[in-house]
């Protein structure tokens, strides 16, 4: 019985946060100190990534990289980013569902650590809080698989 017992731990799937991390922080003001004396109208342009690689054994490692480009009128007012990384231990899932884990339910873990990041990072730089929506990242996954399906249509 105690057999049966390990037998079914191992094939039960199991999540877990091991570590979260900045991998990489970056902020450049370019018309400092000419643009805090303009009147700020601000134009924020958001990009957002993720990537993953395996590591040792089931651990997992997830990056999601948040980049932000703030305008003001024509001029660059300042440039933002951070990866935001995570390790993850993933055993016993199918493919389809660590597929998911990776791409959306990490970075949807992430994403709170990263905004965090972003916002002091701006703050710093003096100028006014940043403030992102929440991210959806179940359906950029599911537009991103859509976008793949479709992808593999036309080249069939």
């Amino acid at each position: 019985m105690t057999e049966q017992a390990s037998n079914a731990e191992n094939q039960n799937p199991q999540f877990s946060l091991q570590r979260i991390y900045v991998r990489d922080l970056s902020f450049e003001a370019p018309k400092s100190p000419e643009i805090f004396r303009q009147e700020w109208a601000p134009n924020v342009s958001l990009d957002l990534n993720t990537r993953q690689k395996q590591l040792d054994g089931d651990f997992h490692e997830v990056v999601l990289t948040l980049s932000v480009t703030v305008k003001n009128g024509d001029e660059t007012a300042f440039i933002a980013e951070v990866q935001q990384a995570g390790i993850f231990l993933i055993k016993g899932l199918d493919a389809a569902s660590m597929s998911h884990t990776l791409g959306a339910f990490c970075p949807n873990i992430l994403f709170p650590y990263a905004r965090e990041t972003l916002d002091s990072l701006v703050v710093r730089g003096s100028f006014p809080a940043l403030m992102l929506s929440p991210v959806n990242f179940d359906a950029l996954y599911a537009q991103e698989l859509a976008r793949l399906q479709a992808a593999g249509e036309a080249q069939a």
